[in-house]
């Protein structure tokens, strides 16, 4: 719940400037509860549809999610992809062509069998991934080396019957995504690609999200299945633990052979496609912006993708003081600037504690007063302050800040990973920098398929994955030369976390 505390005058007259609304959860102290909290009270969505793991996203997240593929989608077409809309079915024969496939997500499918009142012949699967409907069609496209590399992308919604805690935007039985397939006549334009997709995944999470992150190569044993090799960005939740963003998998020609997805080349021979693909969930990456900008007063949104970005408060019922908000709304739209003006019945302290919680950027206070001395007060929930702005170099000034406004939202995100990597040697200390929320960094005997027993004894015994290598090269040295589990020689330099 949201309170709002006021002082009083003689015990009964209340001091509505003085309003200030919080939450009834800390989010320092009790981030899980905080999260279920703000995602009710911003009615960013409604858990009450009656089928479990699956919820009502509500105007105000899917305005912003909106936004988020917008930009997503500039992105990838700039750099040659095209869109498509698939089916959300998928034949059966199709879903076993790729056994490595098959093998990670038959557990999680949701499968069609009877339409109407007739049993089908062949099973129906709702999607939980692409791969088999994309090079289906790929075999049937792709003809010459003249065709490659063949870059494709679609906007979509997947299913997986999640078996684990399901959590808003975090972990549901759907969720909402842009996923990229592509095909490419040799490994090393397969890799150029793969290298691009985390360039990719840069320009949005960092650039327009402000979210901070670290790029993993998965270990084999958690690798994308079907793929050769995964990598993925984590993004540090403040309770210290990881949460999956963008992974992009190089997936060799394990699914082009099975679908025949082939080419000749200029020599005339039929050769097998190298295939990727790369899938930045949007509601994921929609929970880590609420996660780490959000606090105790609520939202804070990007620049880019806050529903609304300048919220005008008239001040008093004056027609002069509506007639000057609806003309600066106007001045603004000329800008592209996404504008309302807050008409209702509220106190102006209740319309200034709603809209902070609702993560808007920028609040213009408009009244007589403001009209009379041509100077207005704007708040800005970046850095939580107010500032006095001649009228004339208003929308100067909307301009200007809106280009350095997630300059303070990223310094602020990049804060929650400072001091937040431990170096550790052994399970015990492990164990130790896991409890304090932190990132364990260690030497690990392999993050191959011989490492994977060291990989269960940390899932089994300490509650946590192991991450992944970084990109940049780690060489083990000092307290990382030997495994943290096992105590062989280091081959790797991990990163252990717990995750959502």
């Amino acid at each position: 719940m949201v309170k709002a505390k006021s002082k009083s005058k003689n015990g009964s007259e209340k001091k509505k400037k003085e309003e200030r609304v919080t939450f009834n959860i800390d989010k320092e102290k009790n981030f899980s509860e905080w999260f279920t909290e703000i995602i009710k009270t911003a009615e960013l969505a409604d858990i009450r549809y009656n089928v479990k793991g699956f919820l009502v996203f509500q105007p105000w997240s899917v305005m912003a999610m909106e936004k988020m593929y917008k930009h997503y989608e500039k992105v990838l077409q700039r750099k040659g992809h095209r869109p498509y809309w698939f089916p959300t079915v998928l034949s059966e024969k199709n879903f076993y062509l790729e056994k490595e496939h098959v093998k990670g997500f038959s557990p999680e499918v949701f499968w069609i069998t009877e339409a109407g009142n007739t049993r089908l012949n062949e099973k129906l699967a709702l999607r939980p991934t692409s791969e088999t409907a994309f090079y289906q069609m790929f075999s049937l496209w792709i003809r010459s080396y003249k065709d490659l590399p063949f870059k494709t992308y679609q906007r979509a919604n997947v299913f997986r019957y999640e078996t684990k805690a399901t959590r808003p935007f975090l972990r549901s039985r759907e969720f909402h995504w842009i996923e990229t397939h592509c095909a490419h006549a040799t490994q090393q334009e397969a890799e150029k690609q793969v290298k691009e997709d985390m360039e990719t995944s840069k320009e949005l999470l960092r650039d327009i999200f402000c979210l901070p992150f670290i790029f993993f190569e998965r270990p084999q044993w958690d690798k994308f299945a079907g793929a050769e090799k995964t990598f993925a960005a984590d993004v540090l939740n403040p309770d210290g633990k990881l949460v999956q963003q963008p992974s992009t998998h190089l997936l060799g020609q394990n699914f082009s052979k099975p679908f025949n997805v082939k080419f000749k080349d200029k020599d005339g021979k039929e050769k097998y496609c190298f295939t990727t693909c790369y899938g930045p969930a949007i509601s994921r990456i929609f929970a880590s912006i609420v996660i780490v900008h959000g606090d105790n007063k609520g939202l804070k949104f990007p620049w880019n993708i806050a529903p609304v970005q300048v919220i005008i408060v008239p001040i008093g019922e004056d027609r002069e003081v509506a007639r000057k908000a609806e003309e600066i709304k106007r001045e603004f739209e000329t800008q592209e600037f996404e504008v309302e003006i807050d008409s209702s019945d509220k106190t102006p302290g209740e319309k200034f504690f709603f809209w902070e919680m609702k993560g808007v950027p920028l609040r213009i206070e408009l009244g007589i007063k403001e009209i009379r001395e041509k100077e207005l007060t704007i708040y800005r929930r970046d850095i939580e302050k107010k500032e006095k702005v001649k009228e004339k170099d208003l929308l100067n000034y909307i301009i200007k800040t809106s280009e350095s406004y997630d300059e303070n939202l990223l310094k602020h995100a990049d804060a929650l990973f400072e001091g937040r990597i431990k170096d550790v040697k052994s399970r015990e200390e492990i164990r130790a920098a896991l409890e304090s929320g932190e990132i364990a960094r260690c030497g690990f005997c392999s993050i191959n398929k011989e490492g994977e027993k060291c990989a269960e004894v940390v899932e089994k015994d300490l509650m946590a994955k192991v991450r992944g290598k970084k990109l940049e090269a780690e060489k083990p040295s000092g307290s990382s030369e030997k495994c943290a589990i096992c105590g062989k020689k280091a081959q790797e330099v991990v990163y252990i976390a717990r995750e959502y």
